[in-house]
Order: C-alpha cells, then structure tokens, then sequence
C-alpha cells in the first residue's frame, strides 16, 4: 500500500472499491480526507473536478506574451498546455483535493530587531522554518497512503506542491477553497494568504466545491504598497520586478533601478501581504515546522551573509527553503540592503567583498560602498579599480564612485 501511494502513475482504471467502501467513494470519502488532512496540519481542504483549466491557460499566455514571465524562461506555453491539464499529469485522474496550510508566525510586519549588533535583513515569512516542499509533498503522500488504506485498494495518485506543473491557484479557487486578491495570493478564510498549497490528484470521483464569491471590492492597499510597482495592476504581477523574484529566482545581475527601492529584505517579500486587511486577523500555522526558527534566521545579521563561506551557507540553511537563492545570491542581496541602511560600518565588510572570487557580488558590493558614499568607501572603491580585471565590475566600481562622489544635492 505504501508503495502504491508513493506512485506516480495512475492506475489503469478509475478506482473499483470495496462493497463496503461504496459509501465512501462520494461523500464519505470527502469528509474523510478533510479530517485527516486536518489531522496532519493542513487548515483548509478542497475538492474540484479533474477538468482542464482552460481560462488560466489563456492567462498565462497573455501573461507570457506580455513579457510578464520573462524571467522564468521554462515558463513557456508548452509548461502552460501542461500544467492547465490534468490528464496531462497524471492519466486517469477523475479528482483534485486541493490543501492550504498556514506558514503564520504571529509576527505581523514586525521590522528586524534593533538589538545593537548591526543591521539586519529580512526573509519571507513562508521560508523562516523548514522548507515546506518536503514537508507537504510527505504529508500529502501520507494523506494518499491514507485514502488507499480507507478504500482497501490500489489508487492512482500524484502530489503537486509549489514547483511542479500544476496551477495551485487556480485549483484553490476553483474547489472553493480561497479566492484570488488583486496581489495575486490566494486568501483562505480565517488564514488569509498566509497558506501553502498543495494538490493531490486522484483516479478517484470526489464531490465538486464551488468557487467562493469573495472579492478585495475597491481595497488596493497592496498595489499602492508594493514599492517595486510589480503589481502593475488588480490581479497582474510583473514577475520582473518583484521583490521575491529579483532575490530567489534571478541568478543575475538586480537592475540598479530596482536595488534602492527592496530595502532590507534578503529573501521574497511579504509587503503586499503585510497590508491586507484580510490578514490582520490570520490563524498561526498547525505545522510546527513551518514555524520561524529563530531571529538569527528570520532577520539574518547582513555582514554575516556577506562574509560566510560556503560551508557556513550550507550548514546554515540545510533544510530551508532559503537554500534555493543560492550562497552568490544571498550575498549580493546583502550587499544591496547595506547600501540601503546607509551604514558606514558596514564599509570594511562591504570592501572586504570586492576581493570575492565571484563578480556577482563584486558588482553589488562596489554599488553599495557607492550608495554609502563615506570616505572609506571611495578609498575601498578606488583600491579596487586599480585591482580589478573584471569589465563588469569595473564598470560598477566606475558608477559607484560617480555615484560616491556627486555633491550633496545633486
């Protein structure tokens, strides 16, 4: 059985049950997941039909058209035909349960402690405890496990959590589990869109849920809050010039135009969330290990970032989420967040960073000590331009000394 539910395939038919697990099939059967989807953490539980999603389709093509996704460049209309249908994924499948499970901490927009030891950066609530891809897809493949026992026979399943090619959202929405506000995000009553999603697809009938009705009305906190302009309208992201895109995903260079307005935070962003009326009120998480591990984690020192090595990196971050940024990543956007605070003491870290054997950071180390304009940092920035051989970072060393050295007011 164990085996069975691990499964990716599907079985060859739909699911023949038991005489005496006839009754579950329907009715019982949704009242049984629901309780033990509960009883493994998750908070809000959805059931919808197996029907490809022919509207989020045609969204994400004109989203992708647009421009919209153009920095993810796997995101392309072939993953979107695959993703918007079902049987694509898993042949057979009759039934999506769709799991929304809260990440809430309690800490609500609560800044980086000012605790005297210098200044912090900030990560996304979601990857403050255990990274919650393993920890859904096993709690979900529980649940599958779960629901072959109750039937007493083989059934065909696949768990889809995050990355893989199922379009969560529109699942959620779809089975009534949440509705989508105009930051995109999925809202779940009494959890708001503090939640996680996962959906697990089954060759089993399930009763359909009904989309909710709930709406943002004329509320548009969150597009006026987003300080990157990423929300470009009700409903619409600009996946490029997203706080949580430019720190996690983009493996580059962070468009200077874009590098004052992140702030301090280090990994994602939760403003638009932050303002949601919505959340004010949001339950806290019923998984344990989604719940912050500590303020060194949440709020990282930023010179700490700056200065680990990579065996520090990876003992560090073993198990989180944080790990997908990659070490280069999580320093450049550390480097930019002290530009931001403004902090001369942070220029002996930031100039020790220009000797880094990786240019990414090279190059945003030498626009921070141009940010911070301090005397030490344009001697650290013109020790490096008669060092340097990279055209890259010497083209930012260049610019950060213009920047350094401009006249107040200018």
């Amino acid at each position: 059985m164990k085996k069975l539910a691990r499964s990716s395939q599907a079985s060859k038919g739909p699911v023949t049950a038991p005489t005496n697990a006839q009754g579950l099939l329907q009715t019982g059967l949704a009242a049984f997941i629901r309780a033990e989807a509960r009883r493994q953490g998750f908070q809000a539980v959805g059931f919808t039909s197996a029907a490809a999603f022919a509207d989020t389709e045609a969204v994400l093509l004109q989203r992708i058209d647009g421009g919209l996704l153009a920095g993810l460049p796997w995101f392309n209309a072939v993953w979107a035909h695959r993703s918007c249908t079902p049987q694509a994924l898993l042949p057979g499948v009759r039934s999506l349960v769709t799991l929304a499970a809260s990440y809430h901490d309690g800490a609500a927009g609560a800044p980086p402690p000012a605790d005297g030891t210098g200044y912090r950066g900030r990560i996304a609530r979601y990857a403050r405890g255990g990274d919650y891809h393993k920890l859904l897809k096993a709690k979900v493949r529980q649940l599958a496990a779960a629901i072959a026992t109750e039937l007493g026979c083989a059934v065909g399943s696949r768990v889809f959590v995050d990355v893989s090619p199922m379009p969560e959202r529109a699942a959620a929405r779809r089975s009534g589990l949440g509705w989508v506000g105009k930051n995109t995000q999925v809202m779940v009553k009494g959890i708001g869109s503090w939640v996680l999603l996962a959906v697990l697809a089954l060759d089993v009938d399930l009763p359909e849920g009904e989309p909710l009705a709930t709406h943002c009305g004329a509320c548009d906190l969150c597009l006026r809050a987003c300080p990157t302009g990423a929300l470009v309208d009700a409903y619409t992201l600009d996946n490029d010039r997203c706080i949580s895109y430019q720190t996690i995903e983009n493996r580059g260079d962070i468009p200077p135009n874009l590098r004052p307005l992140m702030g301090d935070w280090v990994f994602g962003c939760d403003i638009c969330q932050d303002v949601c009326p919505v959340n004010r009120h949001a339950a806290a998480t019923a998984m344990p290990e989604l719940a912050s591990r500590s303020v060194a984690h949440s709020h990282p020192l930023l010179t700490d970032l700056l200065q680990m090595d990579e065996a520090t990196y990876t003992q560090r971050f073993r198990g989180t989420a944080i790990k997908r940024a990659k070490r280069s990543g999580l320093q450049r956007n550390a480097a930019i967040a002290l530009g931001n605070a403004g902090d001369p003491a942070a220029v002996p870290a930031l100039a020790t960073a220009l000797t880094t054997a990786d240019p990414l950071v090279r190059r945003h180390a030498a626009w921070a000590l141009g940010r911070i304009g301090a005397a030490k940092a344009v001697a650290a920035l013109r020790a490096a331009l008669s060092a340097e051989a990279d055209a890259s970072v010497l083209a930012e060393i260049v610019s950060a000394l213009s920047e350094a050295e401009r006249p107040m007011g200018n």
